[in-house]
């Protein structure tokens, strides 16, 4: 069982690191990624740039945490966790989730739960840059709402 966590400015290689999950891994039958990007919507505006901040040492904490708890709960046998932070354009990556487990069912839902975790519990703080301004991205209902199917 191993987790990797890391919080970064440069990109990741979603290929290295999926090879890194798989690589002399012979008991886990199942491997789920997720990568998530700077996408060009949002409330109706053309965003050009996402920038993140967070708190050191604190993030880090916080995504070990979680990726512990999914670990416990379906029996992962790895956890990548790698979430950038800086200043992103349109179309960079943002995160980077993979896990392993001996089943698909528990890969896909030890993925969903980290990220569902990662979106309300971690210190990152996005601000959306567009063309004339910019602003803090405030948390949605939608993100709580799935973090509810975890908690009952």
């Amino acid at each position: 069982m191993s987790i990797h966590i890391q919080v970064q400015t440069d990109d990741f290689n979603v290929g290295d690191e999926h090879n890194t999950l798989c690589s002399s891994n012979k008991s886990d039958g199942a491997v789920v990624t997720f990568t998530g990007l700077v996408r060009e919507f949002s409330s109706g505006d053309n965003v050009i740039a996402l920038e993140l901040e967070h708190y050191p040492g604190m993030t880090e904490q916080l995504l070990q945490s979680i990726a512990e708890q999914a670990q416990t709960r379906w029996q992962l046998a790895r956890i990548c966790i790698i979430h950038r932070v800086g200043y992103l354009a349109l179309g960079e990556q943002i995160v980077f989730v993979g896990v392993t487990s001996r089943h698909r069912q528990a890969a896909f839902e030890g993925a969903q739960f980290i990220m569902d975790y990662l979106k309300n519990h971690a210190t990152f703080w996005k601000k959306e840059h567009f063309k004339d301004s910019s602003n803090w991205v405030e948390f949605k209902q939608s993100d709580k709402q799935a973090l509810g199917r975890w908690e009952s």
